[in-house]
């Protein structure tokens, strides 16, 4: 697993923290995040609705070929089904 480089806020209880300890709260979050943040969540948990041609897309496959195209076409929207 490779470190993502991102902006991560830690809430922690206490007033102060060495860095060793703020390191492996930060490493553990990324393990978090890096398993839960994968293309099968995604795709399980939204869905594309292209107005354009009145269809609403699910398929994992589709739907990563549509957001990696580099010009989004207009009234294609990513919709979140929570």
């Amino acid at each position: 697993m490779k470190d993502m480089n991102r902006d991560l806020w830690l809430l922690c209880k206490h007033d102060y923290m060495t860095q060793s300890e703020l390191d492996r709260q930060v490493s553990l979050l990324n393990t978090l995040l890096y398993h839960a943040e994968n293309w099968n969540n995604f795709c399980s948990s939204h869905e594309i609705l292209d107005i354009n041609r009145r269809k609403i897309i699910r398929k994992p496959h589709l739907m990563q070929s549509i957001l990696h195209e580099r010009r989004l076409k207009a009234f294609v929207f990513v919709n979140n089904l929570n």
